[in-house]
């Protein structure tokens, strides 16, 4: 593979993100500009800014992802609903959901399902794609394979390994771990941590298939 096809193909797997609390409208706007640029699978950013990027992206290719129940998953199912709708109705086409880590810790499994379940309906209902984030580093290894199991049951689209907010962002282990788990359906992305052009492209051959980075251009620029 010539350095331009590694770069191609590492530029069509990458969420450009910018998911930080001072995050400006400018940065926004230069987000939407660069995954123009570069063709970017998608920029991923905070709800408010949704339908800013969408107008900036007007005509690309590149889709437009936000986050719902972010960074915790500490919120009721209903709002998490709720959120992934207004989002898509100002633009989004793919939601990344974080899943109740608190309820996972507790053992309540069928809480968990039910989330996952009702905000991936709600997302396809409305012509969205879901991508559901169990935040690795917190969980047990059977915590993760039952993760897997849901996830894949609930017709979900991708399994997302962090938020990037929490102790630790993705690994090769993890990521081989969900891709081995989770249905033929179920993609994975890999997010949290991945900085360089050697680490993306360990997590795409341990079988991730987005990426989601704030450092896209260093990434495809190596």
């Amino acid at each position: 593979m010539t350095s331009l096809d590694e770069s191609a193909k590492l530029a069509s797997a990458i969420d450009h993100t910018i998911l930080k609390p001072d995050a400006t409208y400018e940065s926004i706007l230069t987000l939407c500009e660069e995954a123009r640029q570069y063709s970017f699978a998608a920029v991923c950013i905070l709800p408010l800014h949704v339908e800013r990027a969408r107008r900036a992206l007007d005509g690309s290719q590149v889709q437009v992802c936000t986050v719902v129940g972010f960074p915790l998953g500490a919120t009721h199912t209903e709002s998490k609903i709720a959120e992934a709708r207004r989002a898509l109705a100002d633009g989004a086409t793919e939601i990344d959901m974080v899943v109740p880590i608190t309820s996972i810790k507790s053992e309540d499994w069928s809480t968990v399902h039910a989330d996952i379940r009702g905000v991936t309906d709600a997302v396809h209902h409305g012509g969205g794609i879901v991508k559901v984030i169990i935040e690795t580093c917190l969980l047990t290894y059977d915590e993760k394979v039952h993760l897997c199991e849901l996830v894949t049951k609930c017709g979900s689209d991708f399994i997302k390994t962090s938020t990037g907010f929490s102790t630790g962002g993705a690994t090769v282990d993890d990521v081989t771990l969900l891709r081995t788990h989770v249905g033929p359906n179920v993609r994975v992305k890999a997010s949290g941590g991945i900085r360089s052009r050697e680490v993306a492209l360990k997590m795409l051959a341990a079988g991730a298939d987005r990426l989601g980075t704030s450092s896209g251009v260093a990434i495809v620029t190596g």
